[in-house]
């Protein structure tokens, strides 16, 4: 391409030379330089890449007319500082998640680059994922039927997060899932959330969060950071089939269940004692839909590079962002009130129709 954007990366810690490999192997970005305080570690990921400029300064950066993105890769408590000095310098911005450290300060965020007229893009990497994007193409076909539930596990040992509970850790990465996936995506009124503390950190490292919502499906996350094991799976049961998505299993990632309880032939009694209802089941095929094997963050930095060329909201948007701290921060409202339902703040734009 001959009019390539040009990125530069703020953040050279754990996701930085990620995002530094792909916006330079992409056929739609210039990588521009490397922005981190510390500039040992942003040398190393330069290096990496082939060479590009570092510097510490994130204001050198933003005053120079020759970037038109930055992509950030630092803490979520310095989310919103940056990326609001970064759209009134009039660059587009994608952040990693979560969008920022507050749902109020998310919300600034995304009303500045819609009044500068900027993408604002959360980097939900997992929705660029084959596996992701066929769960969403087989949902909006109606594969499914229509969503019973969503039971997702995300569970590991370690790491113990300094600025975040597990809830802020983990369970972004699933909730973004939902709402890239399902109808409505994270439309639902109360969320209750329920953690545990058994470390004496402060803050919990086991959580157990519940929210029916608006499409009717009850959806259900845990997250852990004390498991031995290592889990990431998620759970669909639809009207028609039910998809299990093993993101550690690369042979066999999605599987589909044409079995489970046939909603449809289900027998209402008449009489009081609802235990004389019939339940019928369907013991249908399994099968496991072919999926190609490449890296989500190419997909990513290209959607960002799309959005900015077609004028148009990115796939994850900041009010997908948006919705995930809405959820967040009333998983954090329940657990101060010990587990009660807490309302979701509802100032936030509905999930457009799947594309």
């Amino acid at each position: 391409m001959t009019d390539k954007k040009r990125a530069v990366v703020v953040g050279a810690g754990y996701w930085g030379p990620n995002l530094a490999r792909n916006f330079r192997a992409s056929t739609d970005w210039e990588l521009a330089g490397i922005c981190d305080l510390d500039l040992d570690r942003a040398r190393k990921v330069s290096d990496g890449v082939g060479g590009v400029p570092i510097t510490s300064s994130l204001d050198e950066v933003l005053a120079d007319p020759h970037v038109d993105a930055i992509a950030i890769a630092t803490p979520a408590r310095t989310h919103h500082p940056i990326v609001m000095a970064a759209l009134d310098a009039g660059k587009h911005v994608m952040v990693e998640k979560p969008l920022a450290d507050d749902r109020v300060r998310g919300r600034q965020m995304v009303d500045r680059a819609n009044e500068r007229g900027l993408v604002l893009m959360a980097d939900h990497t997992y929705c660029y994922t084959p596996a992701v994007l066929k769960i969403r193409e087989l949902i909006a076909d109606g594969a499914l039927g229509d969503i019973l539930f969503v039971d997702s596990v995300r569970i590991n040992l370690g790491l113990i997060q300094p600025d975040v509970d597990v809830f802020w850790d983990l369970a972004p990465h699933d909730l973004s899932i939902m709402d890239f996936v399902l109808p409505g995506g994270l439309a639902a009124a109360s969320v209750s959330a329920h953690g545990s503390d058994p470390l004496g950190t402060g803050k919990s490292c086991v959580g157990y969060l519940a929210m029916p919502l608006e499409c009717g499906a009850m959806a259900h996350v845990h997250v852990n950071w004390l498991s031995p094991t290592k889990i990431r799976q998620m759970v669909i049961g639809g009207t028609k089939r039910t998809l299990v998505w093993d993101d550690l299993n690369p042979q066999q990632r999605l599987s589909v269940y044409d079995r489970g309880v046939d909603i449809a032939a289900v027998s209402k009694s008449t009489t009081a004692d609802t235990r004389d209802a019939n339940i019928s089941y369907r013991l249908g095929d399994t099968w496991s839909p072919a999926l190609p094997e490449r890296e989500a963050l190419g997909g990513v930095v290209g959607e960002f590079a799309a959005a900015i060329r077609e004028g148009r909201p990115a796939r994850t948007d900041g009010e997908s962002g948006l919705r995930v701290l809405s959820v967040l921060d009333a998983a954090q409202r329940s657990l101060g009130a010990g587990g009660a339902p807490a309302p979701l703040t509802l100032d936030i734009q509905p999930r457009r129709a799947a594309a």
